[in-house]
This record gives C-alpha cells, structure tokens and sequence, in this order.
C-alpha cells in the first residue's frame, strides 16, 4: 500500500490517501443480495441490513462478532501522537494495511475533514449532539434515513461502553486534557452512515464530557486509473466555460468579464476533489444470493424473531 499526504494550496493537511493493489476483496467486506447487506469480518457475520422498500432507512442487526484490528493504544504512544491527526493517519494505516481491514484493490482516503461539525447547531451540546448521531439498538435498530439525511449517522459494530468503563473512565482524562486519540470511522454508502472502525470507548469518553471528539473517517475516492480522464472532463468544462464567455464578450462586448474569475476557481474546486471526493462502497455480490443471506440471518438471531429474515 502506497501513502501519500493530501494537503490544500496553503499546505494545511487534509489527509492521507492509500492507493491499494493486489487485494481483490478485503476481509471486513460488503455483500449484497438486492436491497439485503450483511458485512462480514473474515467471513464472520458482523452486522446484517435490509433497505426499506421505499428507501427511508435501514433495519440492522448487530452480531457480537466484531473485533477491532486496531491493537489496544499504549500511554506512550497517545502521548508521542497526541494533537497530530496527520500522525494518527499514518499510525492507523500501518494496521487498514492488514487482512481484516476494509481496503481492497483501489484509492481510499483517511480523512481529517469531519462533515459532522458542519452540521452540529451552536446550542446544541458536543455530548447531545454526537449523542444523538449514535445509532441505538442492540442487537436490532433502524438506521433513519428520513430523519437523518446528510449521512451523518454513526454505527457502532458493538455495543457502545457506558461512562463509568474502565476504558472509558482512562480516555475521559485524555478528553479533558485534549489528547484523545481519533475515532475512525468507514463511510458504508450502502448503509448511507458511518460505522465505528474502532474507538467505541474514546467516543464514549467524549460524550460523557461533552467535547468534539477527535476524527479519521475513511472512504473509498477516485482512483488513480479514472484520474487522467477526470482531470481531462474538469479542464475541458474549464475551456467550455471561458469559450462561453468570449462568445458573450463578442456579442455584448468588454463589460462582459472574461470568465476566468468563476470558472478558475470551479477548476481548483474539482482537481481538488479528485483527491477527496467520496466515492461508492463496493459491495460484492453475496454467494447464494438472498436465499444465503436468509439462512445466515437465522442463524445468526437464533429464532429471536426478527421480522426482517
């Protein structure tokens, strides 16, 4: 796996993108059966969805079978990290580069840019907030796409600790001091939500006191095989619109400015996106399709009644 820092024109650091190769399916993997999900660690079943029928929401059940491929965060390394998301970035794709990561073949970024801060209100609490981006249930929920429409949703793949975990209790002192390592997160498109890679704990520690926490969001972005012929589309409507602009200034004349202005900054806008744009989570057709997925689903809520199977 190849890393390569992303960073603005001013050089602030955006994140860190991971161009991949030779990995045909990943170990934490999506699979489909029409509007049926399941997502498997190791071929382990993690969680299982069904879409709505009219497209407002997900139905989930959660397995207790996920466990992070993040080893446990020693002192001294919160400590050495702390305050440096580009460092976190770099620390965290040492362990997406092993075999039950979500990476498979292509162009991901771990993104320091959080949408979730652009949307919060500024009466609204850091712990009420991030509080009510939580998906609740265990072992069932509903993922509520009509209520929450701009994908901010966050799924824990276990249950989350309460405030008075031991672990939780050791990451509420690195939250007050503001050393709180990320929580990265993996934006499912099929799911439309983000779900919890790992930091079920530090998340937790953050709610309970009430701060923003720390985050790496990972999505899959324009790989470098479509790069060429997208940076060609985006100078092209470049062009476009400059020649749009001289045929108004042959007509009407100097006062019409050359266009340069508007569409200059619409180009850096859509190079820049080539290196951040989220891209679709692919998800590989389930073995057995849906009659597979079925008997996967009883076994896995073992006759407790989950009216979706």
């Amino acid at each position: 796996m190849q890393r390569t820092d992303v960073t603005r024109d001013d050089g602030t650091w955006v994140g860190l993108s991971l161009d991949v190769q030779d990995r045909h399916r990943p170990g934490l993997c999506v699979f489909s059966a029409g509007q049926r999900l399941l997502v498997s660690r190791l071929s382990r079943p993690v969680l299982l969805a069904v879409v709505d029928e009219h497209l407002e929401g997900v139905d989930f059940w959660r397995t207790d079978e996920y466990c992070s491929f993040v080893p446990p965060l020693r002192a001294d390394v919160v400590r050495a990290l702390a305050g440096s998301p580009e460092r976190w970035a770099h620390r965290f794709a040492q362990y997406l580069d092993g075999p039950d990561s979500p990476l498979h073949g292509g162009r991901w970024l771990l993104s320091h840019e959080s949408p979730f801060r652009r949307w919060r209100h500024a009466d609204v609490s850091h712990g009420e907030y991030w509080s009510s981006m939580l998906v609740d249930g265990h072992p069932d929920g509903y993922l509520d796409w009509f209520l929450h429409s701009h994908s901010w949703e966050v799924l824990p793949l276990r249950p989350m600790p309460d405030a008075d975990d031991s672990r939780v209790k050791a990451y509420r002192k690195q939250a007050r001091e503001g050393t709180l390592p990320p929580v990265l997160l993996w934006w499912v498109s099929g799911l439309d939500c983000h779900l919890i890679l790992d930091g079920h704990a530090r998340l937790a520690a953050a709610i309970a006191e009430s701060v923003d926490p720390p985050l790496l969001q990972l999505h899959r972005t324009v790989a470098r095989d479509d790069r060429d012929a997208r940076v060609d589309e985006a100078v092209g409507f470049y062009e476009d619109e400059l020649a749009r602009f001289d045929r108004l200034r042959a007509v009407h004349g100097p006062t019409v400015p050359d266009g340069a202005a508007t569409a200059g900054p619409q180009l850096v806008r859509r190079l820049h996106d080539l290196e951040t744009a989220e891209q679709p989570t692919w998800a590989w057709p389930l073995p057995g399709g849906e009659a597979q997925w079925r008997r996967t689903a009883r076994e896995v809520t073992a006759g407790q009644g989950w009216p979706r199977i």
